[in-house]
């Protein structure tokens, strides 16, 4: 079971992500218990649900405990546990303090008794600044804009997501330091948030979609492979490698129409599918696991932005190393204003050759 209560008709009068992101209020057992209405998304080849969710589905039951002159400011989360799409998950907000200007709230998800994902929130009551406040921004850098239409994230499945992507190529890709170089897209939710969801309900949208794409942009400036190769051997199978195979059976033609693969990625499933080869002096790596440990939001507009138009990200990585790495993001509206930084670090191990690496116990 994956909800505690079968979850009520998709309420037409809502956007897909407030749907997706429905909480019930547990008021019976406790006013500060919450758990997911509808059953969550499990991402292929990912080791739990989307963190995306947690996050969002924290901040929305936090929202629910401040008065409503309070907005949060920014938000610090810790993914403890992967997350069990089959199983619901119980909500605990935690009322820290409640202060004239400040307050702060700590959530705690749980399943089967389980930490799984922690939070502490902090919330400031709208002017509290006074008249003189100091103010300045990072400009948003010269892009092109979306294309309206287009969604990388529409990949020919039986549904899509709540929320539509398009990315745009990775700045300084030919650079030879991957710190140097930048990830972007824009993202946006579909269809239009409700009038009745209020500043809360883009805030939440946001929350959910800065985590897309977060972590594996270390992946991407490195250039590696992630998709496990096809093999023959005892080894489980992961749902990676069962997309892979879909794509080994396409056409060229048809690749080129899978939006969400990067052109060094078309290139070398076609010169799998073709045999061609495609084998470097050095065995090319391939990321073993890829998950994230901590994501950081700081909202600087909260009020002042809408989920349901389009957002422009761009997403750097100073660094990496010992199986972990950084990433910074910066959201901007489509009007050059910037929304939101955010931070996150994760495991980035690379696949290790198990006939000479043995992990080190």
């Amino acid at each position: 079971m994956s909800t505690f209560i079968r979850p009520p008709p998709i309420d037409p009068s809502q956007s897909a992500i407030e749907n997706t992101l429905e909480l019930t209020q547990l008021s019976d057992i406790d006013p500060d218990l919450f758990t997911n209405r509808r059953p969550l998304w499990h991402p292929p080849g990912a080791r739990g649900i989307y963190g995306g969710a947690a996050i969002a589905q924290t901040l929305s039951a936090a929202q629910k405990t401040v008065e409503p002159q309070f907005t949060v400011h920014s938000m610090h989360c810790y993914f403890v546990l992967a997350g069990n799409s089959e199983i619901p998950i119980i909500y605990h907000v935690e009322r820290v303090r409640s202060g004239k200007s400040f307050a702060t709230r700590t959530v705690q998800a749980r399943q089967r008794g389980k930490v799984i994902f922690t939070t502490t929130i902090s919330f400031v009551r709208q002017n509290s600044a006074g008249d003189k406040v100091l103010k300045h921004a990072v400009e948003m850098p010269d892009v092109p804009g979306p294309i309206e239409g287009k969604d990388d994230l529409d990949y020919g499945r039986a549904s899509t997501g709540p929320f539509q992507s398009q990315r745009i190529e990775i700045l300084n890709n030919d650079s030879p330091h991957p710190h140097t170089k930048k990830t972007r897209q824009w993202i946006k939710a579909r269809g239009t948030i409700s009038p009745a969801g209020g500043h809360e309900a883009h805030l939440a949208a946001l929350a959910y979609m800065s985590d897309s794409y977060f972590i594996g942009t270390v992946a991407r400036v490195h250039k590696l492979w992630r998709y496990a190769a096809v093999r023959k051997s005892k080894t489980k199978s992961s749902i990676d490698e069962d997309v892979l195979k879909k794509l080994l059976a396409m056409d060229d033609e048809d690749l080129k129409r899978v939006k969400f693969l990067h052109q060094h990625e078309l290139e070398r499933i076609r010169k799998f599918k073709n045999g061609e080869s495609d084998k470097p002096k050095e065995p090319k790596q391939e990321i073993g696991m890829m998950v994230s440990l901590d994501h950081t939001i700081y909202f600087h507009d909260p009020r002042g932005f809408r989920a349901d138009e389009w957002m422009f990200t761009e997403m750097e990585t100073p660094w990496s190393g010992d199986g972990r790495g950084l990433v910074f993001q910066k959201l901007f509206s489509r009007d050059g204003r910037l929304i939101a930084t955010c931070v996150q670090e994760g495991v980035v191990r690379l696949r290790q050759d198990t006939e000479t690496a043995k992990p080190k116990l």
